[in-house]
C-alpha cells in the first residue's frame, strides 16, 4: 500500500516509543478498490496519553487537537492534512451524533477498536511497519462478494446515520446489502430512529449519493425498500403514479425519475456546484405529477406539473438544507424543464428564446431536459439523441444567450452621458428598451438611443 513519506517517518518515530501506527478506514478500502486515496487516517496504538502523540507529531508539522475526548489530531505537513487518533470505544448515552460516551485507550487492540466501525469494508487496517493488512471482520471477503455488511449489531444501531451511509455506499460501489444488514437497517427505520438525525448530516449523505455514484438510482431504490421515503413525502408520493405509456413506457413516475437521475449522473461536467444543482433538479423535476396527474379514459396527463413541482421541490429540499440560492435555482429548472422540447416542436422565435435566457441558463436547462428525455424507454430516447436539445443549443449559441441573458444595449450611465439627469423614470424606460431588445425591434446601441428619443419622455 502506498503510504506518504511523512506518515512513514512518523511511524518510525512511534516505534521508538513502543507504539504502532495503523492506517484505517477509507484509505485501506480505496486501496483495494484501486481508486485514488483522498484521505489518510492513522490510529496509533501503544501510547498511554494523547500528549505523547501530540509531542511526536509536533516535531514534524502543525498539530491541532480536534477534541480531547475524541483523541483526534489534525496534522498538517506542507500542503497536506492527515488525521492521527487514539483508538477508542464509544457507547451511546444520549440523542444525536454527540450523544456518545467516548473513551480513548491506547492499550486496545486493532480488532477491539475496529468493532465501532460501520461496515466491514471500512474496518480494515494497514500496519505500516509490518507492511501487513489487518482484516478481523472479513472486509476483503465482502469486497470480493460485492456485499455491504455491518460490523456489529450493537455498535451499528447507535448511529442511525449509518442507514443513509449504507444507501450511498451501495450506490457508489454497486454493492448489495447483506441480508442481515438490510433487516437491521429496516428495523431502525421502522423504529423511528432516523428522526433524531440533524438535517446537515443527512444532506451530506445525499450529496455523496448524488455526486459520487455512477448510478444513484441504486441508493434511492434502496431508500424505498428500507422505508426511508417516509421522511421525504414528496419523493414517496411519486411512487406508483402512472404515466402515459406513449411517452413513458418504462413505468411510473418513480421509475422514470430514477432513470433520469442516472442519466444526469452520466452528464456531470465536473463542476461540483453545477452538478449538484442539476442532480437535484433531475430528482425533483416531476414531483408535481403526484398532484397533477389526471387519468382519463383514453390518456394520462399531468398538465401544470412543472409549476406545481416548484413548491414541492422547495419543501423537499428545505428538509435537507437552507441553501436558499441553490433551492431557488433548482426550482427554476423544474419550472422550465419542458421548454426545450416545446420550443423545438413549435420552432420558437428568437425573441422567445431570448426571453427564456432571462429566466434560466439555457445550457443547464438543456442538460436537464436531455436527461429527462433519455431517462425513458421510447424508441426515440433509446436512440441516445435528443434532437430538441441540440436544436435549442444551436439557436442559443447563434443568439449569444447560451449561458447568460442578452446584455442590455443601454444602461443608466448611457442616459446620463446623453445629458439626462438621474431620474426615477430611468428604470421603467430602460425596461422598455430591454424588452424591445428581447423582441428584436432594437438591435444596436444606436437603435436603443433612437428608441429612447422616440418615447418623448421628459427625463429632465
Amino acid at each position: 500500500m502506498q503510504i506518504p513519506d511523512i506518515i512513514q517517518t512518523i511511524s518510525k518515530a512511534l516505534v521508538k516509543e513502543n507504539a504502532q501506527a495503523i492506517v484505517v478506514g477509507g484509505a485501506v478500502r480505496d486501496h483495494f478498490m484501486g481508486t485514488r486515496i483522498k484521505d489518510y487516517d492513522v490510529e496509533v496504538y501503544g501510547l498511554t496519553h494523547i500528549e505523547q502523540l501530540e509531542r511526536i507529531l509536533a516535531q514534524y508539522g502543525t498539530v491541532n487537537l480536534v477534541g480531547k475526548s475524541f483523541g483526534i489530531f489534525k496534522f498538517r505537513y506542507e500542503k497536506e492534512e492527515y488525521d492521527f487518533a487514539f483508538p477508542r470505544t464509544e457507547q451511546k448515552n444520549g440523542v444525536g451524533h454527540r450523544g456518545f460516551d467516548i473513551q480513548c485507550d491506547g492499550s486496545l487492540t486493532f480488532e477491539e477498536a475496529s468493532v465501532r466501525r460501520d461496515f466491514t469494508i471500512n474496518a480494515m487496517g494497514y500496519d505500516i511497519e509490518a507492511e501487513q493488512f489487518l482484516d478481523p471482520h472479513g472486509g476483503q471477503r465482502d469486497m470480493e462478494r460485492r456485499v455491504l455488511c455491518h460490523v456489529d449489531d450493537q455498535t451499528f444501531v447507535e448511529d442511525p446515520l449509518r442507514v443513509y451511509r449504507a444507501v450511498q455506499f451501495a450506490a457508489r460501489f454497486g454493492y448489495r446489502l447483506d441480508e442481515h444488514t438490510f433487516e437491521l437497517c429496516r428495523s431502525m427505520v421502522e423504529a423511528g430512529m432516523l428522526a433524531e438525525l440533524a438535517a446537515e448530516r443527512i444532506y451530506m449523505e445525499f450529496y455523496k449519493l448524488l455526486l459520487q455514484s455512477p448510478k444513484p438510482s441504486i441508493g434511492f431504490e434502496l431508500m424505498r425498500e428500507l422505508g426511508i421515503l417516509r421522511y421525504f413525502p414528496e419523493l414517496e408520493a411519486i411512487v406508483g403514479v402512472p404515466q402515459s405509456p406513449k411517452w413513458h413506457p418504462e413505468g411510473d413516475v418513480w421509475v422514470h425519475t430514477l432513470m433520469v437521475v442516472d442519466q444526469m449522473a452520466a452528464l456531470k461536467v465536473g463542476d461540483t456546484k453545477e452538478d449538484l444543482k442539476l442532480m437535484l433538479a433531475a430528482l425533483c423535476h416531476d414531483l408535481g405529477k403526484a398532484t397533477h396527474t389526471q387519468i382519463g379514459e383514453e390518456k394520462i396527463t399531468a398538465i401544470g406539473h412543472e409549476e406545481a413541482g416548484v413548491g414541492l421541490s422547495k419543501r423537499f429540499l428545505y428538509r435537507l438544507t437552507n441553501e436558499h440560492e441553490l433551492i431557488k435555482a433548482v426550482g427554476v429548472l423544474v419550472r422550465e424543464h419542458l421548454q426545450p422540447s416545446i420550443y423545438f416542436h413549435n420552432r420558437a422565435k428568437d425573441k422567445t428564446i431570448r426571453r427564456l435566457a432571462t429566466r434560466v441558463n439555457i445550457e443547464e436547462l438543456v442538460r436537464l431536459a436531455r436527461a429527462d428525455f433519455l431517462g425513458r424507454t421510447t424508441e426515440a430516447s433509446l436512440s441516445g439523441r435528443y434532437e430538441a436539445g441540440d436544436w435549442l443549443l444551436e439557436q442559443a449559441k447563434r443568439l449569444d444567450v447560451l449561458n447568460t441573458p442578452p446584455m442590455p444595449l443601454l444602461q443608466g450611465r448611457d442616459l446620463i452621458e446623453l445629458g439626462y439627469p438621474p431620474s426615477r423614470a430611468f428604470k421603467p424606460l430602460l425596461h422598455q428598451v430591454y424588452q424591445a431588445q428581447i423582441n428584436g425591434t432594437v438591435k444596436t446601441r444606436e437603435e436603443a438611443i433612437a428608441y429612447v428619443t422616440s418615447q418623448k419622455i421628459n427625463l429632465n
